[in-house]
């Protein structure tokens, strides 16, 4: 990249704007991430027998759709950040570029 090119970009307000905001709303969702799992394992270490208690009296227990959730949190939050990346942050990384040039 041209060293002008790259200037111009790092200067660019926006720029900053962008940085700053995928940066704010990355760590958000990681900690929100982090807050489920770690939760999880919490509650699995302090009250095993509430994630072990029975459904239905049958085999599946709590622990099994409270797991699952889990593993499909991580999917929606990867859903939100796409959906934000391809909106928000891509009009702003194009509007970089189109001022850069």
């Amino acid at each position: 990249m041209n060293e002008d090119v790259l200037k111009r970009v790092q200067q660019n307000p926006k720029f900053a704007e962008l940085v700053h905001k995928k940066t704010t709303f990355g760590w958000t969702l990681s900690i929100v991430m982090l807050v489920i799992y770690y939760g999880f394992i919490l509650i699995l270490a302090f009250t095993p027998k509430s994630l072990g208690a029975s459904l239905s009296g049958g085999v599946t227990t709590v622990g099994m759709p409270v797991g699952v959730l889990i593993i499909l949190s991580a999917f929606v939050l990867t859903g939100i950040y796409v959906r934000r990346a391809n909106t928000e942050f891509d009009q702003l990384n194009q509007e970089i570029v189109e001022e850069s040039k």
